[in-house]
């Protein structure tokens, strides 16, 4: 076989081995770029997964507190209107005691009430002693 035949046999063979080579680094490329391109859109989706259920969770921890918030007020509400009560009957206790230390002083006098007095608590306000303050 003359040597030119030769030459192109080797040089064709060598251009299919770099064609085999370069076509296998191609779809080693491919491969890698495609795996990459997965875990993207897997981490893509993971955030998006990660996002979506934060936005549940802050929901869920607003509608919790405004609840909370709403049990205490009414709570709070409770209180009060108990604490109005009891207010409203020491409030009239102060007042039948004064009444009845009125028509007591009346019948020790034998006189009425201080006309010029707005309240019984007027009428003693002369005679009655300092009130004292404790401090705690």
């Amino acid at each position: 076989m003359p040597e030119e035949v030769r030459a192109a046999k080797r040089i064709n063979a060598e251009g299919e081995r770099i064609i085999e080579k370069a076509q296998e680094e191609a779809e080693r490329i491919v491969a890698k770029a495609q795996e990459q391109a997965a875990f993207l859109i897997d981490e893509r989706g993971l955030t998006q997964a990660a996002e979506a259920q934060s936005r549940d969770i802050i929901a869920e921890a607003h509608s919790d507190a405004d609840e909370i918030r709403g049990g205490a007020d009414e709570y709070a509400v409770s209180v009060l209107v108990g604490l109005e009560g009891d207010v409203e009957k020491t409030l009239q206790s102060i007042k039948n005691g004064i009444a009845l230390l009125d028509e007591r002083r009346s019948s020790l006098d034998g006189a009425g009430p201080d006309p010029d007095a707005t309240d019984g608590a007027a009428a003693w306000a002369d005679e009655a002693p300092e009130p004292t303050t404790s401090r705690r």
